[in-house]
């Protein structure tokens, strides 16, 4: 089962996705641009000390003398957190001041005089046993120093510098730049998914204005200041729509040319048989008279029936008006046209709107939901049995009107209930009921946006119950 993408988020993480590549790609050029920056910063100041290390060492003719006083020695360690390590060696590797673990220089065959190399490598800080090593960055300086009676001799001098504040101002230089950044890749995010729901707010509508329609409404939609790619889509589906409102509209002329063609032949085959009722002698011919009598009315009945539900069904109910009507009135009004057909059936019907009780008014198509009650009372009246009572009720349930109609006949297995409301259903089989009445109750009541449905009545008996919602 595939999972639903939000095409808003995946537009979203398209356009972001590169920003934060770009953003990790420039942080990481910008560390190195800083790093290089900070290098240079720190040779130089190294270069610097290295020189005037060298000053202090004047050669004589039969040595080497260190004006080295405990000042400068003093303000060259005097950062302990950066404090600067020097070696002077000569020949280069033979120790004479300073400390003698900083890191030598990469060995050449002939080292260049008088130019600094740059390094980088690990010392001990301090003589300590567990002393940590550090990571340095170096500055040596190859001197040449002799005189005119002593042969020219090579000198090193080295200045070390923990590489510790040269990584923090590279970070600095880092942080600094990237929080900037980050800020602006924020801004242009917020920037991007405005953009988005912008341009897809079209797209928002038009599902908002398919999904608020009635499943009848098949008018064109309209869209204002659409891109063109929806223009395109609500084209197609205008374009469905006329096709369904022209399939609709033939199934409407063949609704109502087969009523037309359907319902005289029907009255006049059942006219006949009456006539041949009244005049037939023969026992045996009077008795398949009956039965073509009996087979007639029911096929009427049936007719009648699709026709009713061919109405009631959402493509034909476009045209169909709902008015405020009082369900109490209406059922009165109802109950009292039937009550000479229950008086021939022989069943007690009655009505309980409740006495003194206010208006319970409903918005709804009078002409369907009239059709919907008559066939719960004639359902009733018909299965019931002689000698049932019937009972039409009303009463309010909250925000709900309700319209029940309870007999006290043989009623419906509980495991019948729910399909009573399908098309063709048939709980008995006596009888010249053709199993459309309460699917045609159901599809009535659903388009009046109602409910409903079968209850057990205890001892025994059916109650079917509409809710209808209030005006």
């Amino acid at each position: 089962m595939f999972r639903q993408r939000s095409l808003s988020r995946q537009l979203l993480l398209w356009l972001v996705l590169p920003q934060l590549v770009l953003w990790m790609a420039g942080g990481a050029a910008t560390y190195r641009l800083a790093a290089g920056y900070a290098n240079r910063a720190v040779d130089a100041s190294l270069l610097q000390a290295t020189r005037a290390l060298a000053r202090q060492l004047k050669p004589l003719d039969n040595g080497l003398l260190i004006d080295f006083p405990r000042a400068a020695q003093d303000v060259l360690e005097a950062d302990p957190t950066d404090k600067l390590m020097y070696t002077v060696s000569t020949p280069p590797g033979q120790f004479i001041l300073g400390n003698n673990k900083v890191p030598p220089p990469p060995p050449v065959a002939h080292p260049p005089l008088d130019t600094p190399t740059f390094y980088d490598g690990t010392m001990h800080t301090s003589n300590a046993p567990y002393a940590p090593e550090v990571r340095v960055r170096v500055a040596a300086l190859y001197l040449s120093y002799g005189g005119i009676d002593a042969p020219p001799q090579t000198m090193l001098v080295q200045v070390a510098r923990s590489s510790a504040n040269r990584e923090d101002l590279a970070r600095s230089i880092l942080f600094d730049t990237l929080l900037p950044l980050s800020g602006l890749i924020a801004l242009m995010t917020m920037i991007v998914w405005a953009g988005i729901r912008a341009g897809l707010a079209p797209l928002t509508r038009l599902r908002r204005e398919v999904e608020g329609r009635a499943p009848n409404d098949l008018a064109p939609i309209r869209l204002q200041e659409a891109p063109l790619e929806l223009h395109a889509l609500a084209g197609a589906l205008n374009q469905l729509l006329a096709e369904v409102r022209a399939s609709v509209a033939v199934q409407k002329r063949f609704t109502a040319d087969a009523a037309h063609q359907l319902r005289t032949p029907l009255a006049g085959l059942k006219g006949q048989t009456e006539l041949a009722l009244q005049s037939a002698t023969d026992p045996e011919m009077r008795a398949r008279l009956q039965r073509v009598h009996a087979s007639a009315t029911r096929s009427a009945h049936l007719v009648n029936q699709l026709l009713t539900l061919a109405r009631a069904e959402p493509e034909a109910s476009i045209a169909q008006d709902r008015t405020e009507l009082d369900l109490r009135r209406f059922a009165q009004e109802l109950v009292a046209e039937q009550v000479p057909r229950a008086l021939r059936a022989d069943v007690d019907l009655g009505v309980d709107t409740g006495e003194g009780a206010p208006p319970l008014r409903v918005h709804a198509n009078a002409l369907l939901l009239r059709e919907a009650v008559l066939n719960l009372v004639d359902n009733a009246i018909r299965y019931a049995g002689r000698g049932a009572e019937v009972t039409v009720r009303v009463q309010q349930r909250g925000n709900r009107a309700r319209l029940e109609v309870e007999d006290n006949g043989p009623g419906v297995p509980p495991e019948a209930r729910e399909r009573v409301f399908e098309r063709f259903m048939r709980v008995v089989e006596d009888g010249d009921g053709c199993g459309l009445g309460l699917s045609i109750v159901k599809e009535i009541v659903e388009r009046q946006g109602g409910q409903v449905w079968m209850e057990g009545v205890q001892p025994r008996g059916a109650r079917v119950v509409v809710s209808l919602p209030l005006r």
